[in-house]
């Protein structure tokens, strides 16, 4: 994998992270959390496909690797959603 082809696929998950919090209604952080929220998101969502039986669509390859872009979004939902309401119960936060 090239440093070009990383970096598109670090954008992929960025961008993935991004709409998934937007879509939870709850931000973790900036650019790099979201980066990290896109990656997270794919394995859970992927995870969650695998448990239900459910096809794998819409994925870009770069590389070589393949990134399910719907399964990160919608990992990323679940791993926010959780995110935020861990943060709520250990700090006391009373915003969702």
């Amino acid at each position: 994998m090239t440093l070009i082809e990383l970096l598109v696929l670090l954008l992929i998950a960025a961008i993935c992270g991004g709409i998934g919090q937007s879509l939870a209604g709850y931000d973790l952080g900036g650019c790099l959390v979201s980066i990290v929220v896109g990656f997270v998101g794919a394995y859970i969502g992927l995870w969650l496909a695998g448990k239900f039986d459910l096809p794998r669509f819409f994925e870009i390859t770069v590389g070589g690797k393949s990134f399910p872009v719907v399964w990160a979004i919608i990992g990323s939902v679940v791993f926010t959603l959780v995110m935020a309401l861990l943060r709520r119960v250990f700090t006391g936060d009373r915003r969702l």
